[in-house]
């Protein structure tokens, strides 16, 4: 009886974290969602890996439900415009935000 209430248990709990989307913080965004917005930083960041006019070392990429946060700095507004664009390119990519520095 013991093991067969356990296992109700446990399948219903297993039932409502699949119905309900497994939120992976305090109801912000579902498991799916935070997978999708890992992967647009990962193709993002390599977007700056393959582009010779981006320091892909100085800028920081963080997404959450596909807006992209781009933080650090550049060596010019040029860079700086290259990153967001860049980003922007990406499939997935609803809006970026430029939080990105030219250093003088």
């Amino acid at each position: 009886m013991k093991y067969t209430r356990a296992i109700a248990f446990a399948a219903l709990t297993g039932i409502l974290a699949i119905t309900t989307g497994c939120a992976v913080s305090r109801g912000q965004e579902t498991m799916g969602s935070y997978v999708d917005d890992a992967s647009i930083t990962a193709q993002v960041k390599a977007k700056f890996v393959g582009d010779h006019n981006v320091d892909a070392t100085a800028i920081k990429v963080n997404t959450l439900n596909g807006t992209v946060q781009l933080s650090g700095f550049a060596k010019s507004a040029e860079e700086r415009d290259r990153a967001v664009s860049d980003a922007r390119s990406v499939n997935g990519v609803r809006d970026v935000h430029d939080s990105i520095l030219v250093r003088p």
